[in-house]
């Protein structure tokens, strides 16, 4: 049975994106990135929301040949993993492995955890919002990076509360900090 884990890259006031969309505030540099690999790479399946597939579909025809080892690896995982996308408005996916589905439903994630030989990421807040708020989501990352942005894209919407344990945390030399939690519960607010 694969577990379903929500990881995300934030600020330190809970945004995946500031109020004008951006988040070249969040570009890991080489020590994170590795360890971004890691926790992606025994991911057999991503789960994405619309936007965020936008963003990653780069790594399935970045010519990354010329790029650090890190990069490279990074890319090989990505195109690795089967992708599925929630989007009512996208048609056909841009990359291998990947298939749209129109809707979100709890029931179907279920069935792929309890199927799975391997773990499901989860990301994009709007998508992992829906899980969180179901009871399915296992585990939770959450790189949180050293600026204040104000305003933005929130990790997590206002109206949910969860029980969590902190399970491991990790300090980079850039200030980035990884905490990793288990769901505990999910709870009304």
């Amino acid at each position: 049975m694969g577990r379903l884990i929500y990881a995300s890259i934030v600020s330190l006031d809970g945004y995946v994106a500031d109020a004008a969309g951006r988040f070249d505030w969040s570009e890991p540099d080489d020590e994170v990135h590795r360890f971004v690999n890691e926790i992606q790479r025994p991911i057999g399946t991503h789960l994405y929301g619309r936007r965020l597939y936008d963003v990653l579909v780069a790594w399935e025809t970045w010519d990354v040949t010329r790029e650090p080892e890190v990069i490279r690896d990074y890319a090989e995982i990505w195109r690795g993993a089967d992708k599925v996308v929630y989007s009512r408005t996208l048609q056909e996916p841009k990359s291998a492995r990947t298939r749209i589905v129109e809707e979100f439903d709890v029931t179907a994630v279920v069935e792929l955890k309890a199927t799975s030989a391997t773990d499901i990421l989860i990301g994009g807040p709007e998508i992992a919002a829906l899980a969180l708020a179901a009871g399915i989501v296992d585990e939770i990352h959450l790189l949180v990076s050293p600026v204040v942005v104000g305003a933005g894209n929130p990790a997590f919407p206002d109206d949910l509360a969860l029980s969590l344990e902190l399970t491991a945390e990790h300090r980079f030399g850039n200030g980035v900090v990884h905490l990793q939690y288990s769901v505990l519960e999910s709870h009304d607010s």
